[in-house]
């Protein structure tokens, strides 16, 4: 496990509660896509669990920065990050977890929630970058259009590659952009976008409820357990 000093270079307003911020590192620092790395405000106190969370990264191992990206909230994890300004810097420990793509992965589709979204940047972008050739598969639902993360990123990459699929769904209200479905993901909607998970290593990331029927769902349609990986975001 490595902690480095990480420098803040850029902001960038993803919408109007989601912000994505890019460091600088002194010496690189090795992940795979999808994984995720702990940000240490309290270096004092490596327990406080206010102030020291974990962030998947949103960005590829290759690039020559790092991003994390999150839904600013009132919690004081929040706070301290809305506070940084450019070239402040941060502790960052990691990488952590083993929702990892792997590039013996041949299809994937990515089942994801709201800011779920983030390590899946973090591997698209690393499949587009290095022309892997990967199938790629992702249903993405929020509550509304406007909080829809990445959503040009997306297009551009489903737009100049022909194995990236991209299907948008919208919760709350109907629609006005008719490249956004209404409704929940469900067996129905993935069955009439011709996905068939048992053929795919599957990825679910969001809001615990929602992992857990994406999980049952993974399995009614006959992915196998071991290739389902879910990770649960809670919201701080």
């Amino acid at each position: 496990m490595t902690e480095l000093k990480a420098r803040l270079v850029e902001r960038i307003i993803r919408t109007p509660t989601v912000e994505s911020f890019r460091f600088a590192l002194d010496e690189k620092l090795g992940f795979l896509p999808g994984q995720a790395a702990q940000v240490i405000f309290d270096e004092l106190n490596r327990s406080d669990k206010d102030l020291n969370k974990y962030l998947s990264f949103s960005s590829s191992p290759d690039k020559n920065y790092i991003e994390f990206t999150k839904r600013l909230s009132q919690s004081i994890f929040s706070q301290k990050l809305k506070g940084l300004n450019i070239s402040d810097q941060i502790l960052i420990k990691g990488p952590f977890g083993g929702c990892a793509f792997e590039e013996k992965y041949k299809k994937v589709t990515f089942l994801i929630g709201g800011i779920g979204i983030t390590p899946v940047i973090s591997i698209i972008e690393y499949i587009v970058e290095n022309n892997l050739g990967t199938q790629v598969t992702l249903f993405y639902s929020n509550r509304t259009e406007e909080e829809i993360a990445f959503k040009q990123e997306l297009d551009n990459w489903q737009a100049k590659n022909n194995n990236i699929k991209i299907y948008y769904t919208i919760t709350d209200c109907q629609p006005k952009d008719n490249t956004c479905s209404y409704g929940f993901i469900n067996k129905e909607f993935i069955v009439n976008k011709t996905c068939d998970l048992s053929e795919s290593v599957v990825f679910v990331f969001g809001p615990p409820k929602m992992v857990d029927v994406m999980l049952s769902l993974s399995l009614e349609m006959g992915c196998g357990k071991e290739n389902i990986k879910t990770e649960k975001f809670v919201g701080y």
